[in-house]
């Protein structure tokens, strides 16, 4: 009995272990918390191993990331419940200035912590689907994958949530120059 919990432990290890910077890369983003990230990884780090013996192959960081979202929207629903329930603005204003793309934007004129206070700001499924993208380099259909929903809806995410974090970018621009001419 030792030798097979040995070697799924060992098949763990070499699959699912490598992810675990993403892992809590996705938590962070998620929970907006270190020690919650890192208390909702282990969570999940837990879970996959319980499964671990329902993986059928495949991708590993898909599937632990499937895993880490779930635990972290469990977590998140509570003790932030009302973090979950947030409304969905479809009147989002047009910001077309410069003729710059939000990624740009970031590239051109914000440092990291202005771009982290910005994913702050966005709806947890806006930022998830920006992380799961831009930072984890993770294509549509993994995304959707992983996030349960169909491609479309991944699309709109991203699109909206990057039309999103320009405005905020730029308000925070705009911020920025109006207390230097003062």
């Amino acid at each position: 009995m030792r030798s097979v919990e040995a070697d799924k432990l060992g098949r763990f290890e070499q699959s699912v272990l490598p992810h675990l910077g993403a892992a809590y890369n996705l938590a962070r983003w998620l929970t907006r918390n270190e020690q919650d990230a890192e208390d909702v990884v282990q969570e999940a780090y837990m879970r996959a191993f319980k499964f671990f013996g329902g993986f059928r192959g495949g991708d590993s960081r898909a599937w632990l990331l499937t895993i880490v979202r779930n635990t972290c929207y469990t977590w998140i629903q509570q003790n932030r419940p009302r973090e979950i329930a947030t409304p969905l603005d479809d009147k989002i204003n047009s910001i077309e200035s410069q003729g710059l793309d939000p990624e740009a934007i970031m590239v051109q004129t914000v440092n990291s912590e202005a771009l982290r206070r910005a994913l702050d700001q966005l709806p947890i499924e806006f930022r998830e689907a920006i992380v799961l993208r831009e930072l984890e380099e993770m294509s549509y259909k993994e995304i959707a994958d992983i996030s349960g929903v169909p491609l479309g809806t991944v699309m709109s995410r991203l699109a909206r949530g990057r039309k999103r974090l320009q405005e905020v970018l730029l308000r925070g621009k705009s911020q920025e120059h109006e207390h230097e001419v003062q």
